[in-house]
């Protein structure tokens, strides 16, 4: 099992059907789900602390009748051979994260993908053995990725810190709340953890309410060391992530120091709404050839210019399988390479700036601007 804390290699997304050995409840909206892992297919499943794993599921719709949906969750533990874990929060109307708590049970089956995802430590490549600090600031479900990363970093250099900034409305929704105080008394002098309540007073003033920018801005001038900070760890919603990069950049931090998954875009969108939109193609209508490589086969697809069709949606169309999970630009598991034409790219928060200067785009966000477009999903 790999330990390594450098960015893990990208690797084709696959689903395998793996059973659940495992529910384990943390908050009243809230669960720790353990699927087991064969030994045969183990070596699939070797994951990088803070990588997630995509779920798929017939899940009642709101009127009952079954629908495949997807839903990305970060992997919650440091790497254990044969078994993958994730926290699932209850989601206001989210379909997914409801049934996840509420009717899940062990013995039960799920497809999961293989481990992706780049949020993970490079503060090794940076400064190799000497005690890297982190900062983590997590609000909700943004813990589980960062759990783990804090876990695998304190366990593997003993001579680094992490400080922990985390957020939730009151104590009875912080989710892991044993495990990090365990985490704090294995390390008591190298890990400091921060609570934030926004519905619950606190002793504290600054650990009290919602992170604006005036919170953010005291944490970073007196609570958090940001010039001796090695990386930053970011996870939350897309409007408190974006304000401390915005802060971060405003103090000097390098951009490439800061690591920052998103569990939400704020972009509410059709929860069944995750398979090929049903397009006609008629004679008469101008199109785009879209055509892309996958598992070394390659697929063909006309696409009306009228219908602005994303690659993937097109792609679909055409195979099935090709692979997706938020299709929000979110984790990047539609990444292919555009080997011919050009594409605009609406919306990205999964690759990172040296992947797109090498021609990768997230074909769920990707619009044809050419009249032939090819990408490679295996590249």
């Amino acid at each position: 099992m790999s330990t390594d804390a450098a960015t893990p290699a990208r690797r084709r997304a696959r689903f395998h059907t793996l059973p659940v050995s495992e529910v384990r409840r943390l908050t009243a909206n809230a669960v720790e789900v353990t699927f087991a892992i064969p030994e045969e297919i183990a070596d699939e499943f070797d994951y990088a602390a803070g990588q997630y794993v995509a779920l798929r599921a017939q899940v009642p719709s709101y009127d009952g009748t079954p629908v495949e949906l997807r839903r990305s969750y970060s992997i919650c533990a440091a790497p254990v051979r044969g078994e993958i874990r994730v926290g699932i929060k209850k989601d206001s109307g989210g379909l997914f994260s409801t049934w996840a708590n509420e009717d899940l049970k062990v013995g039960d089956t799920i497809d999961v993908m293989n481990p992706q995802g780049t949020f993970v430590s490079k503060a090794e490549l940076m400064r190799p053995g000497s005690g890297q600090h982190l900062v983590a600031i997590a609000a909700g479900s943004g813990i589980t990725p960062v759990m783990a990363i804090t876990r695998q970093v304190l366990e593997n250099d003993p001579q680094a810190s992490v400080d922990l900034v985390y957020a939730n409305r009151s104590s009875s929704d912080v989710m892991f709340v044993e495990e990090l105080a365990d985490l704090k008394d294995s390390y008591p002098s190298r890990l400091a953890i921060h609570h934030v309540l926004t519905r619950e007073q606190r002793i504290s003033p600054l650990l009290t309410g919602r992170i604006d920018e005036e919170k953010m801005d005291a944490l970073l001038d007196h609570v958090l060391r940001t010039e001796a900070t090695d990386e930053w760890f970011l996870c939350g919603p897309m409007d408190m992530v974006q304000l401390v990069r915005d802060q971060l950049a405003e103090k000097g931090v390098a951009a490439e120091r800061v690591r920052f998954e998103l569990f939400t875009t704020g972009e509410v969108g059709d929860p069944t709404g995750q398979h090929g939109k049903p397009v006609v193609v008629t004679d008469d209508q101008e199109t785009v050839e879209i055509e892309f490589q996958l598992d070394g086969l390659r697929g063909s697809v006309k696409s009306p210019v009228e219908a602005n069709e994303t690659v993937l949606n097109a792609a679909l169309r055409a195979r099935p399988d090709v692979p997706f999970a938020c299709a929000g630009g979110v984790c990047g598991t539609c990444r292919a390479k555009v080997v011919e034409g050009t594409v605009r790219m609406e919306e990205n928060y999964a690759l990172e700036p040296e992947e797109i200067e090498q021609g990768y785009v997230l074909t769920c966000q990707s619009h044809p601007t050419s009249e032939r477009v090819v990408v490679d999903y295996d590249a």
